[in-house]
């Protein structure tokens, strides 16, 4: 008796087991999502076209100057007069420096009247040799006797001239080394002058992109300083040598115009629109799916998201090349892919 007890109650427990994993199961396939089959999914479609791959490039460089300059004193003495201060701007035929002249300007008045003099000399010996008074190796003697007077009084004003330093283009004075009461010497460094009018941005250009770049080509310049403006260059110099990693330096003239935005010192990037293939049937990026082995993409037909295999080929930041499985004009969908399965309803 006993045992058939036992044995009746192990089998109620088996029972309830099962009933209970019965209806959790029911449970779990309740809370299990299926697709309607009548729902459309939402998802934004676009089209198969054929248009130029570009693909933008990017070169970056630094912006020099367009001249700059050493200001050197051309002859000896003390600094009488300051013309500039450091970070100034001036233009060209404006005083840097005047040097004590004095002693020059004494030199001079001697040489002028020893000029004269021998241009006096001259215009009597030429008279009298008329009359057969002198020899003619007197005039000889004075005719050259006064291309020395001309000579060394030319030497004399030129050293005078040079005791005014002056500013040989319009620019901005960007190291001054001297100041009132300097003595300089010949040769002697005292300013440098910059001219940011316009700028050279100098890159390096690969061997193999070299031949995007012509001399006299407008190009687009732009900053991380001024991200909103683009300036326009013209690419003024392409070297004819490259460097050891083959690369080739390319000189870009931008017009800083006149309120000289840019600086010498700054990067400047250049960007071209590089065709990487033209005529090509092409789709966005965001309607590929699957893997770069395996491409996909959803096609629209009648309705419907069918699933495709294509066949890509070149890409840019944007689109993919198509080689195989597409037609221009075909309607594919961009976004909204993760909620479909080959054969989903789908709307716009």
């Amino acid at each position: 008796m006993k045992k058939l007890i036992i044995g009746l109650v192990i089998i109620v427990a088996i029972g309830l087991t099962a009933w209970k994993l019965s209806e959790n199961k029911k449970l779990a396939e309740e809370k299990v999502y299926r697709n309607d089959p009548n729902t459309k999914v939402l998802v934004k479609t676009g089209k198969v076209t054929l248009q130029d791959l570009n693909q933008p490039q990017t070169w970056l460089g630094t912006f020099e100057p367009n001249r700059e300059i050493k200001i050197l004193s051309e002859t000896n003495g003390k600094v009488i007069k300051v013309g500039v201060s450091e970070g100034e701007k001036v233009n060209a035929g404006q005083l840097i420096a005047q040097i004590d002249s004095d002693i020059l300007q004494y030199q001079l008045i001697a040489a002028q009247a020893n000029y004269e003099e021998t241009q006096a000399d001259v215009r009597r010996y030429q008279n009298l040799i008329k009359g057969e008074a002198v020899a003619q190796i007197q005039l000889e003697k004075a005719n050259l006797a006064a291309k020395a007077a001309e000579s060394q009084l030319k030497v004399l004003q030129k050293q005078l001239k040079n005791t005014s330093i002056v500013a040989p283009f319009s620019g901005t004075i960007t190291a001054k080394m001297f100041d009132l009461g300097s003595v300089l010497g010949m040769g002697a460094p005292i300013a440098q002058l910059t001219d940011i009018s316009a700028l050279k941005l100098v890159v390096l250009v690969p061997e193999k992109d070299i031949l995007n770049f012509q001399e006299g080509q407008n190009v687009e310049v732009s900053t991380d300083v001024f991200p909103d403006q683009k300036f326009v260059g013209h690419v003024s110099m392409i070297s004819a040598k490259g460097d050891n990693a083959h690369n080739y330096p390319v000189q870009i003239m931008v017009n800083n115009g006149s309120k000289a935005t840019l600086r010498a010192g700054m990067y400047g990037s250049v960007v071209l629109g590089n065709t990487v293939r033209a005529g090509a049937l092409t789709i966005p990026r965001s309607a590929l799916i699957g893997t770069a082995k395996q491409p996909q993409v959803y096609v629209v037909e009648n309705g419907k998201a069918q699933l495709r295999d294509i066949q890509v080929g070149a890409a840019t930041n944007d689109f993919y090349e198509v080689i195989s499985g597409l037609k221009e004009g075909e309607t594919i969908i961009l976004s909204g892919q993760v909620n479909l399965e080959n054969g989903t309803a789908v709307r716009e």
